[in-house]
């Protein structure tokens, strides 16, 4: 874990090793200063030599510079390094969940990686600051402090070593009870989030179904527990500061006691004990910064296993030793694929899928929800692996492509259509950074976007907001389309991308198809048998089964459940998971 950490530290190293180094002399200056006192105090006021006042007020002047000249040093150079590894830590998990596979990506909720890109990252932040710096500082001042201590009074120093003895037992008890609680607090964080993240998401539903009230509780709730969890922290670390000045006032006290004795029987002078009262603020509070040290490290361990799990995920897409980058055409092959999303223990989504589709074909697929549609569309661009058998795109087995030239091949329009904030060109552009704007126009023609972007005031320029909640969910299809478009794919795959579409303007997008890219393999996935009739071929799913695989006209007449889907939606039954009253619905 701890590798897989400094790793992200990179370019600045420099400044995380100027840091301890600066923290060192800083500490050093420090340790001195108190002798320097105790011999202006031994040699010049109470010997009246003005001149050793003098000299030695110049040198802890001196000392006094360097210290904070040292200590401003190290503080920048911590800001610097702690504030780059943060940076890094956020760079290279993002970097790193672009890597991630679909099923990699499921293993973890949307809150649950912006809690550890952000909450998490900055408890790494803080942690890597106080390590550079405190934990530095306190060990040095510590051993230094005790050091002086012996070399002034072997005697008195032993009221340090009882001190230290209570002070790290009490610390110890303290701190042990309140590890187990911020390992929950923080994933409690993640709960949180996900309240917020839904509620957000989806306000115009909680706002529909009047559930402001209900939202409010359920969030109330968690923002409870998460506030139970600290104040139960807090109200035991709190412990830290009345023990640490019980020990710090009976040091000051045994020191005062025996000190005097010493100093009437002539075994210590009044500069030695001004002294020892420093080293012993000194050892203490040292003893108090380790102590803080030890709870941002319980802190920041939950949050380090948290973000090392994320770069640490293994892409469960391998590559090819020398992949591909150039294909062929858009055929497309399944040869008796079994495919589940959880490989070896899941239920198979897919079964048996054996198919050929040849290039520039148009396949309409359709079936029941849950049928698998989706599924199987997925493995062409290889958003999934299959579980057994293999998929063949251009005669070439899908996992000996480079991935990024496979999907820059095969233009997909997923079921929830994203558009993100921009005008309307930059999102157009995500399909081809270099389009031109009467290339992105040609594109909207096609998918019939031109009609309603000519009405904006602004036209191709118009501002989309994040998500794209400024446009219909039907304008929202036809942008996707026409941006999948500007890819000149081989393989175009419509998966659902018309439902929000009206049937006049879905049979003006399928003719432009036809008409503008004949060479592109178009797979159509519809809930409508008028979405997928006028296709080639139409593949009919059902139970993650191949049901059938023929034209409009074959199914009419070989298969049942193709049948019972035309006449339920032909004859005014509904969609066809609802069968018409005259049919008996078979494993829809």
């Amino acid at each position: 874990m701890i590798k897989t950490l400094l790793q992200q530290v990179k370019q600045y190293k420099r400044a995380s090793i100027l840091t301890p180094t600066f923290t060192a002399l800083e500490v050093l200056m420090e340790v001195l200063i108190p002798f320097v006192t105790a011999s202006i105090i031994d040699k010049g006021i109470e010997a009246g030599d003005m001149r050793q006042v003098y000299l030695y007020g110049g040198i802890m002047l001196g000392m006094a510079f360097f210290s904070l000249l040292f200590g401003y040093l190290a503080g920048r150079c911590a800001a610097r390094a702690s504030c780059g590894f943060a940076a890094n830590l956020r760079q290279s998990i993002f970097e790193k969940v672009q890597t991630f596979s679909f099923s990699n990506i499921d293993k973890y909720s949307t809150a649950g990686l912006v809690t550890r890109m952000t909450t998490d990252v900055t408890n790494i932040q803080n942690a890597y600051q106080m390590c550079l710096r405190i934990a530095v500082r306190a060990p040095l001042m510590l051993l230094c402090s005790m050091f002086m201590c012996f070399f002034i009074s072997v005697k008195l120093s032993t009221i340090f070593l009882i001190a230290m003895v209570i002070l790290g037992v009490a610390l110890f008890l303290i701190m042990n009870r309140t590890t187990k609680i911020f390992r929950e607090v923080f994933h409690r964080y993640d709960d949180l989030n996900a309240e917020v993240q839904e509620n957000v998401t989806a306000i115009r539903v909680v706002k529909a179904f009047v559930r402001e009230t209900h939202e409010n509780e359920k969030f109330g709730k968690a923002v409870q527990t998460l506030y139970s969890l600290f104040v139960k922290a807090e109200s035991k670390l709190a412990l830290n500061n009345p023990i640490m000045m019980f020990v710090v006032y009976g040091c000051i006290l045994a020191l005062s006691w025996f000190g005097a004795k010493l100093i009437v029987a002539g075994d210590l002078t009044t500069g030695n004990l001004t002294s020892l009262f420093s080293y012993v603020m000194g050892v203490l509070m040292s003893l108090m910064m380790l102590s803080m040290i030890f709870v941002m490290l319980t802190m920041s361990v939950a949050s380090a296993e948290r973000i090392c799990e994320v770069l640490n995920e293994t892409p469960d897409m391998p590559t090819a030793d020398k992949p591909l980058t150039e294909i062929r055409d858009g055929s497309i092959d399944f040869d008796h694929v079994d495919f589940s999303y959880r490989h070896g223990s899941g239920e198979k989504v897919l079964q048996d899928i054996n198919l050929h589709i040849h290039s520039g074909e148009t396949i309409g697929i359709i079936g029941a929800t849950g049928s698998g549609k989706s599924s199987l569309v997925s493995l062409i661009s290889r958003l999934y692996d299959v579980d057994r058998g293999s998929v063949r795109v251009g005669g070439v087995d899908v996992m000996k492509y480079d991935i990024e030239a496979l999907r820059n091949q095969v233009a997909v329009v997923l079921q929830k259509n994203e558009l993100f904030s921009g005008t309307i060109l930059d999102n157009l552009r995500w399909g081809k950074e270099d389009a031109t704007e009467e290339e992105c126009k040609a594109a909207c023609r096609a998918a019939a976007a031109d009609e309603f972007i000519d009405r904006f005031p602004d036209g191709y320029q118009t501002h989309i907001e994040q998500g794209g909640t400024n446009v219909s969910g039907g304008q929202k299809q036809r942008l996707c389309i026409a941006r999948a478009l500007l890819k000149h794919p081989k393989i175009l795959i419509l998966d659902d991308s018309t439902s929000a579409v009206d049937t006049a303007t879905d049979a003006k997008i399928r003719k432009a198809f036809a008409e503008q890219i004949p060479e592109t393999t178009k797979l159509i996935v519809s809930q409508r048998v008028s979405g997928v009739r006028d296709s080639d071929r139409i593949l009919v799913l059902d139970g993650g089964k191949i049901s059938g695989f023929a034209s409009h006209e074959e199914l009419l007449q070989t298969n049942t459940i193709y049948r019972e889907i035309y006449e339920a939606q032909t004859q005014g039954g509904g969609d066809f998971d609802q069968p018409s009253d005259g049919g008996k619905k078979e494993n829809v």
